[in-house]
């Protein structure tokens, strides 16, 4: 990406059918393949990607000579951007989950123009106080305190989730993956994703004429509704669906509204 970040991305599906780009959450997540199985391999081309410094991309964030100051929301869109122009895609739909909804927000509303469908569940951002004490703790040179925050960080997580009933997703991260994902997660919420309060909601105006699909679990209480409701109600062309006994993991219900979302989708 030209200042020592490389990203890793991945291409499957028809070579003919519509693009996509699955965009992860986290932020430090990194993709998984089983978000291919949300597509239509005959109706879709999806193209995966690990955002800076997570998954297979490199530097890895675990590292703590990576140099976090060139991983900003500002630096993924414009990684989103270099990807499509690689491609070759005029214009694509994109999907995500959590901060990849935030992420695919900020896209959008910089590039509507590239922007040509959206599905996935309520946006969230972070804020300064504590998360920035944690960011401090993930950049300390001995690697027993950053296991130490990375572990406590990942409890909490876990314990927000625990009425979900479906595991530690969190907890289970290990080693690197780990260390990587909290450090990511505290310096992009420590910083509030560089993103201006209200921003993203004020100016969800440029998506006029853009469909997009936003399905949210009443009971997250890791993103409230209301995540979700606010760019709804801004978005001219979107639609949210409110699942009622879901949660911040989603589950069946879930995962068929947005099988729906993007089968229509694909035929927009």
């Amino acid at each position: 990406m030209g200042d020592g970040s490389r990203v890793h991305w991945e291409v499957s599906g028809n070579p003919e059918g519509k693009p996509a780009l699955v965009v992860h959450g986290g932020p430090g997540s990194g993709s998984s393949p089983r978000s291919r199985r949300l597509f239509d391999p005959e109706a879709y081309r999806v193209v995966l990607f690990d955002q800076r410094g997570c998954g297979r991309s490199v530097p890895h964030a675990s590292d703590p000579a990576a140099d976090l100051s060139v991983n900003t929301t500002a630096h993924l869109v414009a990684d989103m951007e270099r990807l499509r122009e690689h491609l070759g895609i005029d214009a694509w739909l994109l999907y995500g989950g959590f901060w990849g909804s935030t992420l695919i927000l900020a896209y959008a509303e910089a590039h509507p123009e590239r922007f040509r469908a959206g599905a996935g569940a309520g946006p969230e951002t972070g804020a300064e106080g504590l998360v920035g004490a944690y960011a401090a703790l993930m950049n300390h040179p001995e690697r027993a305190v950053r296991e130490k925050a990375a572990a406590d960080w990942c409890a909490w997580e876990d314990a927000v989730l625990s009425a979900e009933g479906m595991g530690t997703p969190y907890t289970d991260r290990v080693d690197d993956a780990r260390l990587g994902f909290v450090r990511i997660c505290s310096h992009y919420f420590a910083h509030g994703a560089w993103l201006e309060e209200g921003a993203l909601i004020r100016d969800a105006h440029r998506l006029a004429g853009i469909p997009g699909v936003l399905v949210h679990g009443r009971l997250d209480m890791g993103g409230p509704l209301a995540t979700a409701w606010e760019p709804a109600r801004a978005w001219p062309d979107a639609e949210l669906r409110v699942v009622e006994r879901a949660g911040h993991l989603g589950g069946e219900e879930t995962g068929r509204l947005v099988l729906a979302a993007l089968d229509r989708l694909a035929r927009t």
